[in-house]
């Protein structure tokens, strides 16, 4: 009797605490239930305010500038209707907002404020074209207004581009130059007891030194002094023309910053403004009186009349044209490192990025490609799947145009070197024409630890990818053949899809990273510009003349994902915001975040020679 009033007492229990925990469950249901009808409500009672004059496009870009979101939809949407603004922002939806807004008598004038954004050496290309889309913007006789707490050299480089360029008092501009430093494993694995071995071919081809090196070789050295050198060259013509000053003064204002935060007493600020990099110091309240002259008062007659760049796209996109049946040029964006096996956006899979192509290729209505590469490579393997496909849709007599982002090197190139032409801006990292094989091996490693291993085959190259055991010097020697075979593949490539002997490109390869000027010189690009320059190309070779629309073509969206976008971007969203209503931020922060850290040898197969043409060059 004891057992079974205990096992009733349990079971009793057990009971009580799946009622709680249902009950719960539904309760959190129906709240969630409960705020979306809320918000439905609000939007039949309500319907969005219309854009009025005297209205100020506001563009606070946070994090970084990518070509495609690597932040799923679901994560997306939650942050925009928790009233957080996503850690990534489009390319193309910046240059739509300010092309749009320039032709828009609702909108008097741009604010920007780089406050949050996120640069690198390797984003110069990127700022560059939006800067040029600010200096369009300003054509239109509206002004620009840049605004930031302080300024790195890559959000200056963006910020120099508005009419005005003002500066917190409390912040400063900061230029220490370009550099190019990475960690060196080779003390690490010597003291693991892991044996490295690199099979290359390339002279400059340095991906690999710090598996196998303390420190750059004077090679690597060499090209990527003349390659940085380049780009902070550029860096420096840029901000000096912007600025109307020499480039030699703002040369010596960054070499001689010590003595110029000591002739400014500490002020960055006061230094920044002293050196004429920026017009005018002004706190928020400052820049808002400033704003006063082009924008009406605000809703509650204080601060100005403004739309956010986010509210601002999703009016464009709405009143974008549905029925357009005008001829299509598509573009496929390749960002990433290319890595076999489907990938998500951010990283390129090369079956399915050939897909894409292939898809655009196959669609009656497209009549030329842009591939859209921001990429330092990756795996050979599916680099060369996607090459393939640019060099079918060619035969099948549509034009393919290469429009390189930052970074489009070593497999970037690869994937590149087939189109009609190749477009490059004059900051892209490029070449790096070459590839090398990885092949790690722990038997002294296991060594330590007391663990051997042994055994018999039936042929001398059985188990010789046995990364336990030793690698056959033969076997090395045919890794090596195969890694020249492929360097000579890549070279001839080349040659062949530039009109040029295999010597001349062989001389200008060996694994040498060039900026996009640069390698506009030496033959390996055909024109400097970004996508707009790409896309006027790719419409110039299938004969479009002016007549045409340009299509994103994409992974194919889950219903359930574009049902959570058409809800992030619709009015119902904006409505909400406008009433105060937003998803609690500690839900938001559950969605999955967008993995930064470098995929390329995650990818190895322990066991297996992994072939890659990679540029270490990206960020």
């Amino acid at each position: 009797m004891a057992d079974v009033k205990q096992r009733n007492g349990f079971l009793g229990f057990i009971r009580v605490l799946w009622r709680g925990i249902n009950i719960t469950r539904q309760a959190i249901l129906n709240l969630i239930f409960f705020g979306l009808l809320l918000i439905i409500i609000l939007a039949a009672a309500r319907r969005p305010l219309p854009l009025q004059d005297k209205t100020v496009l506001v563009i606070e870009p946070r994090g970084q500038i990518v070509e495609q979101y690597s932040i799923d939809p679901a994560q997306r949407v939650l942050a925009r209707l928790s009233g957080e603004r996503m850690q990534q922002v489009q390319l193309r939806d910046l240059l739509t907002v300010l092309r749009h807004a320039a032709g828009d008598p609702r909108i008097s004038a741009v604010l920007l404020d780089t406050s949050d954004l996120q640069t690198g050496t390797w984003t110069f290309a990127t700022l560059r074209q939006l800067g040029h889309a600010i200096e369009q913007f300003r054509a239109s006789g509206k002004p620009v207004i840049a605004w930031a707490s302080g300024y790195d050299q890559g959000q200056y480089y963006l910020a120099m581009h508005a009419n005005r360029v003002l500066l917190d008092p409390q912040g400063g501009v900061l230029f220490t130059g370009l550099d190019s430093y990475q960690p060196y494993f080779k003390g690490l694995l010597d003291k693991l007891g892991v044996d490295v071995h690199l099979f290359r071919v390339g002279q400059f081809k340095s991906a690999a030194e710090p598996f196998l090196l303390n420190g750059p070789s004077p090679a690597a050295q060499e090209a990527d002094g003349y390659w940085l050198g380049g780009l902070w060259n550029q860096w420096l013509d840029a901000v000096a023309k912007a600025r109307k000053l020499s480039p030699a003064q703002v040369k010596s204002d960054v070499d001689n910053l010590p003595a110029g935060v000591a002739a400014a007493g500490g002020d960055l600020a006061k230094m920044a403004l002293d050196e004429h990099f920026v017009d005018a110091l002004a706190t928020r309240a400052q820049l808002i009186r400033e704003l006063r002259a082009y924008a009406a008062p605000g809703q509650d007659g204080h601060g100005f009349r403004a739309v956010s760049f986010g509210d601002y796209l999703a009016r464009v996109q709405r009143e974008r044209r549905i029925d357009d049946n005008r001829p299509e040029i598509a573009v496929v964006v390749a960002e990433g490192d290319i890595i076999s096996g489907p990938q998500k956006p951010g990283t390129i899979g090369g079956a399915e990025t050939a897909r894409l192509i292939r898809q655009a290729r196959e669609d009656k209505d497209v009549k030329a490609i842009v591939l859209r590469v921001n990429s330092p490579g990756g795996a050979v393997y599916p680099a060369e799947l996607i090459r393939r496909e640019v060099q079918l849709t060619r035969a099948a007599g549509k034009p393919v145009v290469a429009s390189m982002g930052n970074v489009a090197a070593s497999g970037g190139y690869w994937i590149s070197m087939d189109a009609d032409q190749i477009v490059a801006e004059p900051d892209t990292i490029t070449g790096s024409i070459g590839i090398f094989g990885l092949y790690f091996n722990i038997p002294q490693t296991l060594a330590k630890i007391g663990i051997h291993t042994g055994g018999v085959t039936t042929t001398p190259w059985a188990g010789a990818f046995d990364m336990t055991r030793p690698l056959d010097p033969q076997v090395g020697a045919a890794i090596q053949q195969i890694i020249d075979k492929g360097y000579l593949d890549f070279v001839g490539g080349v040659a062949k899809a530039r009109g040029k002997s295999f010597d001349a490109i062989n001389a200008i390869a060996q694994g040498r990273v060039w900026t996009g000027r640069q390698a506009y010189e030496r033959g390996l690009v055909d024109k400097l510009g970004g996508i707009d320059t790409a896309i006027a190309l790719a419409a110039q070779d299938a004969r479009l003349g002016k007549d045409y629309q340009v299509r994103y073509v994409e992974p194919r969206i889950k219903p359930f994902d574009r049902f959570l976008m058409s809800l992030g971007d619709s009015a119902l969203a904006s409505i909400a915001l406008d009433h105060g209503i937003t998803v609690p931020r500690w839900l938001a922060a559950f969605a999955p975040r967008a993995a930064g850290p470098l995929q390329l040898l995650q990818s190895a197969r322990p066991g297996k020679v992994n072939v890659y043409a990679y540029c270490f060059c990206g960020p």
